[in-house]
């Protein structure tokens, strides 16, 4: 099986989500998704696979949330996404790929439903 963790060592719950699947036998490809973003159409099928729309794919914790004005409900899904393509600590983390889909793994242990 294959996992892709986009991964950002800062977040704690990055590192307990690595940690799992580490602890389930696989070694996974590990993206540093703020050096090394998805491309938009990766982005895009990420948040779908996961069920999400782009807002609830977005980190809405710091500083550049507000200075960008980003809480405003009027933005589209297109506005939102091309502000995580310029932005891509914007992008929640960590999401989690696999054979079985994507999620978003907040809380960590959600990745337990997509690994063998």
């Amino acid at each position: 099986m294959t996992v892709t963790i986009y991964h950002n060592a800062a977040c704690g719950t990055s590192r307990n989500t690595l940690a799992m699947i580490r602890e389930a036998g696989i070694e996974p490809l590990v993206v540093d998704y703020v050096k090394n973003p998805p491309s938009r159409a990766e982005l895009q099928d990420m948040i779908a696979k996961a069920g999400l729309t782009a807002r609830a794919a977005m980190r809405d914790k710091g500083d550049l949330y507000n200075e960008l004005g980003l809480a405003d409900p009027a933005l589209s899904e297109a506005a939102l996404l091309d502000v995580m393509m310029a932005h891509p600590i914007l992008i929640n983390r960590p999401f989690v790929v696999t054979d079985k889909g994507a999620r978003l793994c907040r809380p960590a242990d959600l990745v337990r439903e997509l690994l063998p």
